[in-house]
């Protein structure tokens, strides 16, 4: 008679040992993670909660919001703050970059100029510089043309030759260019040195060395920061409001100190900024993504061409003549 014993099978033992040494056999069981679930499920909760308040809270006035969205008064502001956010950008930018040049020259003169310029400027608050400039015929009545230390040959009234719109140009572009020198300092620091004396030993001309060769290497360093502080430089035109500019965050102030609709006119500010600054930084991926080239030949695809590859159907593939199967 054969006893009962508790050891298993000769082939069932020896086909658990050939499964325990071989790793592929292993059944894989994927991480759980309990807290990452546990986190989105609160920001989902938190996130249904504000946009129910947004929808159903009356204070918002969504009725007001819509009144005044799109309305004459609103538009036209918003094509003032457009205006002077283009002019400093363009005009701060190329000061700045000279700031910046004469920075990284030899010349101790051009040095200590330039970084006494962007220590001042930035130094100084935005709205302390945007006063004094709507005030600079309180300290300059006339400004002339005419020979350092003699006479003057021709002369203008101050506030003839510059109103509040160009007092306000004049201030945001002087602020913007002491940052944006900084910038393209840094940009221009990050092109290795053996670039410019491969370009020197070519006999390549400075300017060109630099327009053609350093410019184009160091956009790349320089267009994150850069977006970012023009991005800033369009929310910073609402400081322009203690000049009685009539941009957006001035005309809102206007409308609601008239009928005391606050929150939806702050809102339709909020919206309205919103939708400039999200242009920009669409602008600002495509812009990175065409100075990118040179460094990454096959760049991944914009978020349009990934929304059609996903919404176009895979082509079948084509069949040789004579393939019958």
């Amino acid at each position: 008679m054969s006893s009962i014993t508790g050891t298993a099978p000769p082939g069932k033992a020896l086909a658990d040992t050939e499964r325990a040494s071989d790793p592929s056999s292993a059944e894989v069981v994927p991480v759980r993670h309990y807290a990452r679930w546990a986190a989105a499920t609160a920001v989902l909760v938190l996130l249904a909660q504000f946009v129910h308040g947004l929808a159903t809270n009356p204070v918002w006035e969504w009725g007001v919001f819509g009144e005044y969205v799109l309305s004459e008064t609103i538009v036209d502001a918003v094509w003032v703050t457009l205006q002077l956010t283009a002019y400093a950008t363009v005009l701060g930018f190329l000061l700045g970059t000279v700031l910046a040049f004469m920075r990284l020259s030899r010349s101790p003169v051009l040095q200590s100029v330039a970084w006494t310029y962007i220590w001042i400027f930035r130094s100084i608050p935005m709205i302390v510089q945007l006063v004094f400039w709507f005030n600079l015929s309180a300290l300059y009545e006339q400004l002339g043309v005419g020979i350092p230390f003699g006479p003057v040959f021709w002369s203008v009234d101050s506030n003839s030759l510059i109103g509040t719109i160009g007092a306000a140009i004049i201030g945001l572009t002087l602020h913007q260019a002491a940052y944006a020198a900084e910038i393209v300092r840094g940009g221009v620091l990050s092109v290795d040195q053996g670039q410019f004396e491969a370009a020197a030993s070519l006999g390549i001309p400075r300017l060109r060395q630099i327009r053609r060769i350093v410019l184009p290497q160091a956009m790349r360093a320089i267009l994150p920061t850069a977006g970012n502080e023009i991005i800033g430089l369009l929310k910073g035109t609402s400081v322009v409001y203690v000049m009685a500019i009539g941009e957006l965050f001035y005309q809102v102030q206007v409308i609601y100190g008239r009928n005391g609709r606050v929150i939806p006119l702050l809102l339709v500010a909020t919206a309205w900024y919103v939708v400039l600054t999200s242009l920009l930084s669409v602008a600002q991926y495509y812009v990175e993504r065409h100075y990118a080239r040179g460094a990454n030949r096959t760049p991944p695809p914009t978020p349009l061409q990934r929304v059609r590859r996903f919404l176009t159907p895979p082509k079948a593939p084509l069949t040789p003549l004579g393939d019958n199967r």
